[in-house]
C-alpha cells in the first residue's frame, strides 16, 4: 500500500492490521513523518518527505518502486472546500493537494484506492465523481459512504467521507457491504481511560521538560490493565511501557473550572458562572469548556488540542486529556510512540484516522483481494 498525507500513521496502521504492507509513504511535515518512521521499519527510499506536487513532478524516478501497488490511500486536505463555495473544488487554488492526489492515482494506477475526507464533501459528490472520471477515465468504478468510527468500536463520534474505487471490476457497494459487516458496539470513554495512571495538571508554567509522577512522563513503566478495550487496541501484547501520557500546564482558574463542572456540561453551566471568562459572549463560547461524559463516546478528537484541552476535560480528574488518552480514543496501541514537542503530539493524534476504522476499511477490501 501507499499512504499519502500519511501524518503519524493511523490509516497505515489500521490497513497494516488488516494485512496490507506499507510500501511507500508521503508526508510533508518532518515531525509527523518521524513518528511514522519511529513505529515502522521501512528504509529511507520508501519515504518522500515533502510536497506531493513535487513528488508528482519526479514520479518517473519512483516508477520501479511503485510498479505494482495494490492500494493507494490518503486524505488530501481541502482548505478551499465549502458547501457554499460556488467555485469548482478542483479549480480552487487552495485545493492543490486534492488535485495532486488525483494526479498520483493517474500516474500509479493502483488496483484500489481510498480517499478519506470531511463529511461535508458528500454535498459535492457529483462534482467530485466527475473529477475522478476526468483523471482516471472509465477504467475505475468508485463510490462513497459516510462512515462513523463509533460504528466500528471506536469510542468516539467521528464521521468521515470515504471514497473507495478499483479497476478490478468489483462493485463499490459490495466492498462497503463487506466493511459494514465489521460493525460492532462502540466502547465508551470510560473504557478508553480505564487503567491509565492518574495525572494532575502541571502547575508550573513554562516547565516543559519537567517530568514526574504528578503530571506524567514521555515514557514510563506500565502495569497494563486486562480489559476488553486494552485487548481491542493492543491484541494480546503485554505492553509494559507507556508513552506520551503527560499533562500540560493549566492556570488555577481553569483547574477550578475543571473540578466544578459536571460531566457532559459546558461553559453555560451555573456551577462555573462566577468564574467563567467571556460571559458577554456566552453564546459564542458555550463550548469553550466541556467536560466529557465517561458513559458516552467521546466527541471528535481534533488537532485543536495542541492549543488547549478545555473542550476535552477529563471526566473524573481536574485536567484535560493527555496525548496518550487522546491516542487511545483514536485506538492507537499503547506502544505507539508519538515524537516531537508535546503540543505536536496532540496535533498528530487529532489529525489521524482512527486505527480501528482504518482496519475495518482494510478488512473489507482485503476480502476481495483474497
Amino acid at each position: 500500500m501507499v499512504d499519502l498525507f500519511a501524518g503519524c500513521g493511523g490509516l497505515s496502521l489500521g490497513m497494516e492490521q488488516a494485512g496490507f504492507t506499507p510500501w511507500f509513504v508521503n508526508e510533508i511535515v518532518d515531525t509527523f513523518c518521524n513518528t511514522y518512521k519511529k513505529n515502522h521499519s521501512l528504509s529511507d527510499e520508501h519515504y518522500y518527505v515533502g510536497d506531493i506536487n513535487e513528488l508528482n513532478e519526479h514520479i518517473d524516478e519512483y516508477k520501479d518502486l511503485l510498479s505494482d501497488i495494490t492500494i493507494v490511500c490518503g486524505g488530501p486536505p481541502c482548505q478551499g472546500f465549502s458547501m457554499a463555495n460556488r467555485q469548482r473544488i478542483i479549480d480552487d487554488s487552495r485545493n492543490q493537494l486534492y488535485k495532486a492526489y488525483l494526479t498520483f492515482l493517474k500516474n500509479i494506477r493502483p488496483k484500489f484506492f481510498v480517499m478519506e475526507n470531511v463529511k461535508g464533501m458528500s454535498h459535492k459528490i457529483d462534482e467530485i465523481k466527475q473529477n475522478f472520471r476526468d483523471y482516471l477515465g472509465e477504467e475505475y468504478t468508485f463510490d462513497y459512504k459516510l462512515l462513523n468510527a463509533q460504528d466500528f468500536g471506536v469510542p468516539q463520534n467521528r464521521e468521515r467521507f470515504i471514497m473507495i474505487g478499483n479497476r478490478m471490476g468489483i462493485a463499490p457497494s459490495d466492498i462497503f457491504d463487506a466493511i459494514f459487516s465489521y460493525k460492532r458496539q462502540p466502547f465508551v470513554l470510560k473504557d478508553a481511560l480505564e487503567g491509565l495512571p492518574h495525572l494532575e495538571a502541571k502547575k508550573t508554567k513554562g516547565a516543559k521538560d519537567i517530568e514526574n509522577a504528578e503530571s506524567g512522563f514521555t515514557e514510563c513503566d506500565f502495569a497494563y490493565p486486562d480489559t476488553d478495550f486494552y485487548h481491542f487496541i493492543n491484541g494480546d501484547k503485554q505492553i509494559k511501557k507507556l508513552y506520551n501520557h503527560k499533562n500540560r500546564y493549566n492556570n488555577p482558574r481553569d483547574i477550578e473550572i475543571y473540578s466544578r463542572l459536571p460531566q457532559g456540561q459546558n461553559s453555560l453551566h451555573p456551577s462555573i458562572a462566577d468564574i467563567m471568562p467571556y460571559k458577554s459572549r456566552n453564546n459564542i463560547f458555550k463550548d469553550k469548556y466541556f467536560k466529557l461524559d465517561e458513559t458516552q463516546v467521546c466527541k471528535t478528537i481534533t488537532s485543536h488540542m495542541k492549543f488547549d484541552c478545555n473542550m476535552y476535560i477529563h471526566p473524573w480528574e481536574s485536567r484535560g486529556l493527555s496525548p496518550r488518552e487522546a491516542a487511545r480514543i483514536q485506538t492507537f496501541p499503547d506502544d505507539y510512540i508519538i515524537t516531537g514537542a508535546q503540543n505536536m503530539w496532540y496535533a498528530q493524534i487529532g489529525n489521524a484516522v482512527p486505527v480501528k476504522l482504518a482496519k475495518a476499511i482494510g478488512d473489507g477490501i482485503m476480502k476481495f483481494i483474497e
